[in-house]
């Protein structure tokens, strides 16, 4: 470990806290339904789009009609993605020549974009044409983004609002911040990407010459306008298959970190947003607070592991840090950093190989998704999910004073703690019940590259990507085959809208019940108190249920390096 490695992750933290108001205000103007600077010229546009889907952005929806909408949304894009994905071979914009996908790959595909997951079971510049990564991927890329920070707009709405049926409106939530904030952001993030050596270009390839004087052939295309919306969208999936570890990705070192930073941006703002939104930014501020202290805690374990390097390597007389999968140009710090950034949010965009870290430095990006990816989190997701543990804290934390648990200003009960509990306990049931099934079919089993532990991690990894939405992968494991496109579909819907409608439901809970009024005997839910306790139940939670599975996988890996063997 280095001083400019510290260095490096204290900078990322502390901007992190400085974005947090900035881009809160932004967000709670959408909340709110306000004009943003970008009213007077696209305020036609929006009222365009309503006038032609006839909707009404006045009119609110109730929690189950919101449901309703965003599902059949959902199904929707879904199938004509994997429509488009299947014609893409008689398509236009094809100048390879490349074949439509199998059923299987893209019905996997479509589901992965609809539900933010982004996993991906190809090589982008080998599968995809021009066509079908701007048209199937990343319309996706917006739209799921924003499917998230609208269910996390109700859930606000639901805390805030008092003795009402309504949550919002779907249609309107989508369209403000898909207009007003994902767009914007991704042109000018797109513009400063292509300033910064991506490239952005409708053709496919380039002819170069190597310093030994060999010939190659380099893919390219509309790399930045991807690249932009996959990371501020907390999407991940890459134009090519190294995804940011590729230089046309991820060309330098201030381009990584900006990456690093954009994953984050609207996550934190979402947890000022929510502060406001309930009038108290105190609250958003703790929720911030205990999303930072596991963030530092998960990221300083694996710089410390990928610094400390391989102990099979150092049983040889070799030291090191651990450089095996990991770009020369980033180093340990940043590739530490990045991994820990993209499992703790639900990108999954990757500047290393999780499956060439040690054992350790990958058990806390897998157990970052198995948290729930509520360490900051996906946009909207993180901070929904983030919520659903504080309902549970509380709960706890009422049964210990010995009241009715209240969270700001709305009393906790039964029917708010199971909807929150059957949201948490599907991320867990999901994950656990496919890898157990993966683990003793040949089918399974045909996919992974190593036996033992590791291979136990890898298909444990999949399952924990593909559930909680993240989108990353252990590398050694090959997912394109009909059993694993199959079930990782089935995972990926299952972790995105199983977690979805029980949230919408606690909006609806909640914004029915009145505002109930903080007294002396309130449990705080401000101080440190209160941020301890969120830290705990969210680490309790996630390592009773998940420490069997790892104690199997890279636990009984590294105890073995440790020991100096291997399986």
């Amino acid at each position: 470990m280095t001083l400019s490695g510290w260095a490096l992750i204290a900078t990322f933290v502390a901007l992190c806290v400085a974005m947090a108001k900035p881009i809160g205000l932004w967000l709670f103007a959408l909340y709110e339904g306000r004009d943003t600077p970008l009213s007077r010229v696209l305020g036609p546009v929006e009222r365009g789009f309503y006038r032609l889907a006839g909707v009404d952005p006045s009119r609110e929806q109730n929690w189950r009609q919101y449901a309703v909408a965003m599902l059949l949304f959902q199904l929707a894009t879904a199938l004509a993605t994997y429509a488009l994905l299947r014609l893409q071979g008689v398509l236009p914009l094809n100048p390879r020549g490349l074949p439509g996908l199998s059923p299987d790959l893209a019905m996997n595909t479509a589901i992965s974009f609809v539900t933010n997951t982004n996993w991906q079971a190809y090589a982008g510049e080998s599968t995809l044409s021009n066509l079908s990564q701007m048209l199937a991927l990343v319309p996706h890329n917006f739209l799921s983004a924003a499917t998230g920070i609208a269910v996390a707009f109700a859930l606000f709405r639901g805390f805030a609002r008092r003795q009402t049926q309504f949550v919002g409106n779907f249609w309107t939530d989508m369209t403000r911040i898909t207009l007003y904030l994902l767009l914007p952001l991704a042109c000018v993030y797109a513009l400063v990407l292509v300033a910064g050596g991506v490239p952005q270009t409708f053709a496919s390839s380039i002819d170069a010459t190597t310093l030994e004087g060999a010939h190659q052939t380099l893919v390219i295309g509309p790399v930045a306008s991807q690249e932009a919306i996959k990371m501020v969208g907390t999407n991940g999936g890459g134009f090519f298959n190294v995804n940011s570890a590729h230089p046309f990705e991820n060309p330098t070192a201030l381009v990584n970190f900006l990456q690093m930073l954009s994953i984050f941006a609207i996550g934190v703002g979402l947890t000022w947003c929510f502060g406001k939104a309930v009038g108290d930014t105190r609250q958003g501020w703790a929720v911030l607070a205990a999303m930072m202290i596991l963030f530092v805690a998960g990221v300083s374990i694996v710089y410390w592991q990928e610094a400390a390097g391989n102990p099979l390597l150092h049983h040889a007389g070799l030291a090191g840090a651990n450089m095996e999968g990991k770009e020369v140009r980033f180093g340990a710090a940043a590739s530490a950093l990045f991994a820990t950034i993209t499992t703790a949010a639900s990108c999954g965009a990757v500047n290393a190989m999780h499956d060439s870290f040690t054992p350790l430095g990958g058990l806390i990006p897998m157990f970052n998704i198995e948290l729930g990816e509520v360490v900051v989190g996906g946009v909207g997701s993180g901070i929904y999910g983030f919520l659903l543990f504080a309902l549970l804290a509380v709960f706890i934390a009422g049964l210990m004073v010995g009241r009715t648990p209240e969270y700001v200003g709305k009393k906790i009960e039964g029917r708010e703690v199971k909807l929150a509990v059957l949201a948490i306990v599907v991320l867990p049931l999901c994950i656990l019940g496919g890898t157990a099934l993966a683990s003793v079919l040949p089918a399974g089993l045909a996919g992974i590259a190593n036996k033992g532990p590791h291979g136990f991690s890898e298909i444990l990894y999949a399952f924990t990507s593909a559930t909680g939405n993240n989108g990353s992968a252990f590398g050694g494991i090959s997912a394109n085959t009909p059993f694993y496109n199959g079930a990782l579909a089935v995972a990926m819907w299952i972790g995105r809208f199983f977690m979805m409608v029980p949230v919408l439901a606690i909006a609806g809970s909640l914004a029915q019940k009145k505002y109930t009024p903080e007294t002396t005997g309130s449990f705080p839910t401000t101080g440190p108190l209160w941020i301890g306790l969120l830290v705990a139940i969210i680490l309790i939670v996630g390592g009773l249920t998940f420490l069997p599975a790892l104690a199997l996988g890279p636990v009984a890996e590294q105890m073995a390096m440790l020991a100096g063997t291997t399986f």
